[in-house]
């Protein structure tokens, strides 16, 4: 393996033993549970659902903070059978194929009678727990005519820069590859080469994007249509909107799975039990901010009705990612020169 995953693995292999080690001292189960790192901050929904599961469970549930929903697999596979995950969040569904042919996730166990997730779910394995739909979210005080399709996002002012995220690591990044892939098809390569006037960069993650965005570094930054219900809600402001593209949104179904080698399976069983549960689905929607995937113990708040509606979701069906994902990744790397 490269010198610095390996460095990382061993960094990462030390605090996770520091950690499990503490809980084991304390006499309780331990829990571990790979996410992505924008779920773990005091403003995102780690803490609460920590909380929240931990008051019935006599247990200590662990977070380990990783890139991205699509780092959490490439992570995954390479710790292999030694990984001590017993439960990955924050998979997204386009992945499922993948995650399957791994090997490595059992059956959840989980009621799924009550989801509500567009386009349905039948899979035994993973469990939904929110979802949202990709966009554009701009600056109104910056751009004062936000682009109204995909299209005019691809041709737009090459001045207007926009900041994206890799799909390589990142399943917004992969999520806007399938967007792209989902309205343009055998044109895309064609289209990512126009569009690459605009991009100021490419990062890993949501949160670096992001925080360049708000920064304001770009007046528009790859993320979702809930996103403007944060500012709405936390900031009390509605300057930051999504624009609302003609072709339709890509609908992004975020997941977790139980790790076969679990050592604590009844807990992560219970774990992803309560993921779909009244009380963890109302928090989510103001943390996460996505859309809850069964009916929460409390009412959205208002600004989710002021959210973008798209009129038309788009997917790519998941067994044709993972027959492609690897050569329209490469695709994507030319036509950006990369």
């Amino acid at each position: 393996m490269p010198r610095s995953s390996a460095l990382l693995l061993a960094a990462f292999s030390l605090v996770a033993a520091g950690g499990i080690a503490d809980a084991q001292e304390s006499g309780k189960p331990v829990l571990t549970v790979y996410t992505y790192e924008s779920f773990l901050p005091d403003w995102g929904p780690g803490p609460k659902i920590e909380a929240a599961f931990e008051k019935n469970c006599n247990c200590d549930l662990k977070w380990v903070g990783l890139g991205d929903g699509v780092a959490i697999l490439n992570r995954l596979k390479l710790e292999g059978s030694t990984t001590k995950a017993d439960v990955a969040l924050g998979m997204t569904a386009e992945l499922v194929p993948e995650m399957k042919a791994t090997g490595f996730f059992a059956p959840s166990g989980a009621d799924l009678s009550r989801l509500q997730v567009p386009g349905g779910w039948s899979d035994d394995s993973f469990v939904p727990f929110d979802y949202s739909y990709l966009a554009f979210v701009y600056d109104t005080q910056t751009l004062k005519a936000p682009p109204k399709s995909l299209e005019d996002l691809v041709n737009g002012d090459p001045n207007e820069k926009i900041v994206i995220e890799d799909p390589r690591n990142s399943t917004p990044g992969l999520g806007f590859l399938l967007w792209m892939k989902a309205v343009y098809g055998d044109k895309a390569a064609e289209k990512w080469q126009t569009l690459s006037k605009r991009i100021l960069t490419v990062t890993p993650g949501w949160s670096e994007a992001y925080g360049l965005f708000t920064s304001g570094e770009v007046p528009m930054v790859l993320s979702y249509t809930t996103s403007p219900a944060y500012h709405m809600i936390e900031e009390k402001t509605e300057r930051y909107q999504a624009a609302s593209f003609s072709e339709g949104h890509y609908l992004q179904v975020e997941l977790a799975g139980m790790l076969k080698g679990s050592k604590q399976p009844e807990l992560a069983k219970s774990f992803l039990a309560f993921l779909v549960s009244p009380e963890a689905q109302a928090i989510l929607p103001t943390t996460n901010w996505a859309f809850p995937v069964t009916p929460p113990a409390t009412p959205l708040p208002e600004a989710f009705d002021k959210l973008v509606k798209p009129a038309k979701p788009l997917v790519v069906d998941a067994e044709t990612v993972a027959a492609n994902r690897r050569a329209w990744t490469d695709e994507w790397l030319k036509a950006l020169g990369r």
